[in-house]
């Protein structure tokens, strides 16, 4: 299990407008993600390359928008 108790976490500038934010960490060899109403919650981990894939797609549109 990954410590991220004393990680730093950043959220995106963007996001603190509408309050749905997460929050995003690096501790050694893994990115954390966790959400920011919650800071005591669950964190996702990923790989930099799983967390770098991600990033692409979201910003290829590759998921989508909710309708």
């Amino acid at each position: 299990m990954i410590d991220f108790s004393r990680a730093t976490w950043r959220k995106s500038t963007r996001t603190q407008q509408s309050g749905q934010c997460v929050e995003v960490a690096r501790v050694g060899e893994s990115v954390g993600v966790r959400d920011s109403k919650d800071p005591t919650g669950p964190v996702l981990v990923f790989t930099p390359g799983q967390f770098a894939a991600f990033l692409e797609g979201a910003a290829e549109g590759e998921f989508g928008h909710p309708s």
